[in-house]
């Protein structure tokens, strides 16, 4: 069941149906006016219908939208017998009174989501030509819809593979309905506090102290049964006193009455609530209450637990932070209050201001998924700010993060990134996958700005806010003060940043303005001595070599002057001072973005490199890969659980099977039980072999001692077959005997699922040191050919890998293979290719481990509430 918005914000549930709304289905058929009837019928008359709901009910393949107990419409599917691929009918009605409010299109997305998890592939149709809202709601879906003729009627086919346009389809409709529904909460004609107290001490009194100071263009009212008036509003006992019921209600009472107090909201049609109060994380009846009270009711909430709202377009400040209403263009969205205030003081000390501020608390309702929607809708949000502590769904944020950031940048404060203690894991590729690396691909692949401290974030901020981007990574330092120069330019190595190596120009031009001690090398040191003006003048000439794509002006004031205060240049490339003797972190001088720390100015001009970096990055596809066979792979999951309902580590002639289901290059093998059978593999082969052991709990076979090369002969494969047994005993349940490869450079390419992140794909160095050597990267499914190449370009040891003894066209192939592996079979929670081995003209996988589990269907993608 699931609480899902419509296109005018309005809250409805869709759920499966059962047998319990037999009679509403067929009532909803029966109350269809003669149109409609016609329409879905083809016939004015409606046709003994029970057959097909009873079918429908039993075999769960049907949805409904209701509000309350009341059906407004439903969707359903029949498959097809004997069809390939599997497809089936598809059914949908809508009652007429609540037709054109989206209905139809929500209901056939939650139903083509229910039928993919049965395995349907298609959906089919008969429409008559005259009903175009029906042919427009198959069209506007987002999926492979194709028409044609046949007869008296338009045979309609679906593709259900959701695709990178029906996924924007979904975005685009799930934003229209989300900013509907926010527009109450943070866009109120009329706000009433719910616990206003008299004591300027009491939260309650702090929210409307600051409602009023900021000016809000609205109605106030207070609750408060003890006062009839507190601070020039009129205060009421109840919400259901206020005349006119408020659209939003701020609540400041305990814990223990929050969910009564929603509840008599709701009943009075209050539309939005800001649940201020804290405590409920204590008291699960509570919260379940206030949960189920703002679901019913169709109201939208922020919190509880949290420090408030703020909307500069409608002057509402609804928190009790303190300094008052900050007006500008920067969204922030936090779970914590104290996150929240620090980021408000910081920007009010830059002349800097918000256009949303939401602090979500426990996030009941309204998360960070929901700003972004927001704020890709309002035109006076320049810039979006998270402090993220958890992801309900990172898989929609990262669409959805991705979509913004090509229009506003989005930063983010890193939450949590040291790790108590690595998962424990079976396999290299999922020990490599910790929380912190989950969360830095989502970021990276979303065009996330991630910092890790505040004053990085206010950094970052005054730069992009009044600063073009760079065009490149290439930085250009000059200061008076040459350590600092030194520093600045250490620092931005380490941050992606490139010291820039100046023409030859520029260095002559430098020359005849610099005393004669001056370096004009990058970074150029002017000496202590130079003039103000002199200063000023070498860096204008810098900032004019095409070499240089941004500017790092670094000044420390002397007895003899103080060149900071001539740092200015009419330029379109990034100029960012840097002195050495101020006050705060980040502040401005001339106009200009000015830090006291090189290493601080480096960081806000890699953040903003890479922001320029990933807009022009193209935004990639993924591929079609030819030679994979899905359903064979599948088999090979179903077999196994259904052996073991707990899945585990496949045998290894299953591992061989599902990676060549995908086109893999995979190293023939042969499983031996016993030392004859091993010996007749040598033999066969005709040349030396490999024989790994097959023994209970051994994983990491060299690790383990269970793996010897190079074996020519009888003698030494029985020798390597009697070491095992000596070393394993009962353990050993044979050994696989492989031919032996030739040599090249061994990776590691990996599988790892979280169960709120997804798959995550490792690629990097393998062989038995690849734990050692820690040279890997990683990206979130789905991976793009684009994400393919830059994961190849990513490890350190980049540059010497890929020369011309490395295929590196065959390791992307790889790469992009089990990445679609990981995408289509989300029932394989590790999978370890470690070595892939790869030579001038290709490659082979010598060893895979793959282990898989039963996981249930979940379509991240699907429209519905948290």
């Amino acid at each position: 069941m699931s609480e899902v918005l419509l296109t005018d914000g309005a809250m409805v549930t869709v759920r499966q149906l059962t047998a319990v709304d037999h009679d509403q289905v067929v009532a909803l058929h029966k109350a269809m006016p003669d149109e409609d009837r016609y329409l879905r019928f083809f016939s004015m008359s409606v046709p003994p219908i029970d057959i097909f709901v009873t079918k429908v009910l039993d075999e769960n393949a049907g949805v409904g939208a209701f509000d309350g107990h009341v059906l407004l419409g439903m969707a359903a599917y029949v498959v097809i017998q004997g069809s390939a691929p599997v497809t089936a009918d598809v059914a949908l009605v809508v009652a007429h009174q609540v037709q054109h409010h989206g209905i139809g299109t929500l209901l056939l997305e939650h139903l083509g989501s229910l039928a993919r998890s049965h395995g349907v592939q298609r959906f089919t149709a008969d429409v008559l030509p005259g009903n175009w809202r029906m042919l427009r709601v198959f069209s506007d879906m987002g999926l492979a819809v194709s028409t044609r003729p046949n007869f008296d009627v338009i045979k309609v086919d679906i593709d259900l593979v959701p695709g990178e346009g029906y996924l924007d389809a979904v975005a685009v409709r799930e934003r229209v309905a989300a900013t509907a529904s926010l527009q109450p909460l943070f866009c109120p004609d009329s706000v009433t506090v719910i616990g206003a107290g008299r004591k300027p001490e009491s939260i309650g009194h702090a929210v409307l102290s600051n409602i009023l100071a900021g000016g809000f263009t609205g109605t106030v009212t207070a609750v408060n049964p003890h006062a009839h008036e507190l601070l020039g509003v009129p205060c009421y006992p109840s919400v259901s006193a206020i005349p006119n019921a408020p659209e939003l209600a701020v609540i400041c009472v305990p814990a223990r009455s929050v969910a009564d107090v929603a509840a008599e909201c709701g009943q009075e049609g209050v539309k939005a609530l800001l649940v201020i109060s804290s405590g409920l994380s204590t008291d699960p009846e509570q919260a379940r209450r206030l949960l189920e009270t703002v679901r019913h009711y169709g109201m939208r909430m922020v919190g509880p637990n949290c420090l408030g709202v703020v909307n500069s377009e409608v002057q509402l400040d609804a928190s009790f932070a303190a300094g008052g209403l900050t007006v500008g263009d920067i969204g922030v969205v936090t779970q914590s209050g104290g996150i929240a205030i620090a980021v408000l003081e910081q920007l009010r000390r830059l002349d800097l201001g918000v256009s949303t501020l939401v602090s979500t608390g426990d996030k009941y309702d309204v998360s960070g998924n929901d700003l972004l929607h927001w704020w890709e809708s309002d035109t006076r949000t320049k810039m979006a700010v998270l402090y993220m502590e958890s992801f309900g769904n990172p898989r929609k944020f990262s669409r959805l993060a991705r979509h913004l950031a090509r229009s506003k940048p989005v930063l983010a404060i890193r939450a949590g990134s040291t790790e108590a203690g690595q998962r424990a894991a079976a396999s290299h590729t999922a020990a490599t996958a910790t929380p912190t690396v989950l969360r830095e691909a989502l970021f990276r692949q979303a065009g996330v700005l991630a910092v890790d401290h505040l004053s990085e974030l206010t950094g970052t901020i005054a730069v992009l806010s009044r600063q073009p981007l760079p065009k490149g990574n290439r930085v250009a330092v000059i200061s008076n003060a040459g350590g600092a120069g030194v520093l600045a330019a250490d620092a931005c190595a380490q941050n992606g940043l490139e010291v820039a190596a100046l023409s030859e120009r520029t260095q002559r031009e430098l020359k005849s303005v610099l005393p004669g001690l001056a370096s004009v090398h990058n970074p150029v040191d002017t000496t202590a001595v130079v003039a103000d003006e002199v200063f000023n003048q070498a860096l204008r000439i810098m900032l004019a070599d095409e070499k240089v794509d941004a500017m790092i002006a670094i000044a420390a004031p002397t007895a003899l002057g103080d060149p900071a205060g001539a740092i200015a240049a009419e330029t379109n490339k990034p100029l960012i001072a840097v002195r050495l003797d101020q006050g705060n972190a980040v502040d401005w001088l001339n106009g200009l973005p000015c830090f006291a720390d090189p290493g601080a100015a480096a960081i806000a001009v890699g953040l903003a490199a890479e922001r320029a970096a990933w807009l022009s990055r193209p935004a990639g596809h993924t591929p079609d890969l030819p030679a994979i066979d899905a359903n064979l792979a599948r088999q090979v999951i179903r077999d196994r659980l259904a052996a073991d309902a707990n899945g585990g580590w496949l045998e290894p002639e299953e591992v061989v099977t599902l990676l060549r289901a995908f086109g893999l290059p995979v190293l023939g093998e042969v499983f031996a039980p016993d030392v004859e059978t091993a010996l007749a593999a040598q033999s066969q082969f005709d040349a030396p072999v490999a024989m790994k052991a097959v023994a209970a709990g051994l994983l990491h076979k060299s690790r383990g001692g269970g793996v010897r090369l190079g074996l020519a002969g009888a003698a030494d494969v029985r020798a390597a077959f009697e070491e095992f047994a000596d070393r394993f005993g009962t353990a050993l349940h044979g050994v696989v005997v492989q031919l032996m490869v030739p040599p090249g450079r061994e990776l590691l390419i990996g599988v790892t699922s979280d169960p709120t992140f997804g798959p995550l794909v490792v690629f990097g160095l393998g062989g038995v040191d690849t734990d050692m050597l820690n040279d890997r990267t990683a990206r979130l499914v789905p991976v793009t050919d684009v994400d393919a190449d830059e994961m190849l370009r990513s490890i350190r040891s980049a540059p010497a890998l890929f020369t011309s003894d490395v295929d590196k066209e065959m390791v992307r192939d790889v790469l992009l293979r089990v990445a679609r592996l990981a995408e289509l079979l989300p029932e394989v929670a590790e999978l370890d290719i470690n070595p892939l081995v790869v030579g001038r003209d290709g490659g082979i996988v010598v060893d895979a481990r793959v282990r898989v589990e039963p996981v249930p269907y979940v379509d991240p993608y699907l429209r519905r509430l948290r």
